[in-house]
C-alpha cells in the first residue's frame, strides 16, 4: 500500500523506506509544490498528526508523519519538540550541536542522560488516525563523533553499542532508533488496521 510521506528531510525519506519496506508499504514524497506545513502543536503527537492530516486532506490519499526531537534530562527535556528550532533559525546541525554541548559543558557523566522520541502517524481519507510512540535512551558526549545520520546523532551515545547513532552503521541505527521502534509499532498497528478492513 502507497503512503504519502509528510516530510522533505530526505535522511527521514531514507530512513524509513528502510524500515517500512519491508512491512510491505511504499512511501511517496510529497509533490515539489506542496507548501509548507506549520507545526504549531505543542506535543510530538499533535504535530504529527498535524503534518498527516494535513497532507491526507490536500491529496486524498493516506499519509504518513513523524515528529521527533531529543530530550535532554539536564536540560529539563529541552530541546523536545523544538528540537529543529531551539537554536534558533538558519542553523546548521552541526550548529545545533555545538550550541548544545556548550549547554552541557558543566553537566557531569553521570548526569548527561537524554532520550530521543519518536510519535509516528497515520491519517486516512476516511478520518481514521493511528499513533504510535517509539523510545530510545542514551547519553549525551561532549564532542561529536561519527558523520553517518543527521540531527543529534553525533552526540548522542548509545550504552549498549558504546557509540553514536553517527557511528553506528544505518542497519543497526534502523533497528534501534526511536523512528526504527515508533514505524515498526505503526507498520503492526496498520497491518492489523488494514485486515479488519479490507482497505488496499
Amino acid at each position: 500500500m502507497k503512503f504519502y510521506l509528510a516530510s522533505r528531510n530526505k535522511g527521514k525519506m531514507r530512513e524509513l523506506t528502510e524500515i517500512l519496506t519491508p512491512l510491505g508499504m511504499e512511501l511517496e514524497p510529497l509533490p515539489e509544490d506542496f507548501p509548507e506545513i506549520e507545526e504549531n502543536g505543542t506535543t510530538f503527537a499533535e504535530n504529527a498528526k498535524i503534518k498527516a492530516q494535513t497532507v491526507c486532506d490536500a491529496l486524498g490519499a493516506p499519509a504518513i508523519a513523524d515528529d521527533s526531537g531529543l530530550e535532554v534530562e539536564a536540560l529539563n527535556g529541552e530541546p523536545g519538540v523544538h528540537s529543529v528550532r531551539w537554536a534558533g533559525p538558519g542553523l546548521t546541525d552541526h550548529d545545533r550541536n555545538v550550541l548544545l554541548l556548550e549547554r552541557m559543558r558543566s553537566v557531569p557523566e553521570t548526569e548527561r542522560g537524554a532520550k530521543f522520541v519518536c510519535v509516528a502517524a497515520c491519517v486516512f481519507p476516511s478520518g481514521k488516525a493511528l499513533t504510535v510512540r517509539g523510545e530510545c535512551r542514551g547519553t549525551i558526549l561532549d564532542e561529536e563523533r561519527g558523520t553517518g545520520g543527521f540531527g543529534y546523532d553525533p552526540i548522542f551515545c548509545v550504552p549498549e553499542y558504546s557509540c553514536t547513532f553517527g557511528e553506528l552503521e544505518p542497519e543497526v541505527k534502523n533497528s534501534i532508533s526511536h523512528r526504527a521502534r515508533a514505524f515498526t509499532a505503526l507498520g503492526s498497528a496498520l497491518r492489523a488496521y488494514l485486515e479488519a478492513t479490507g482497505e488496499e
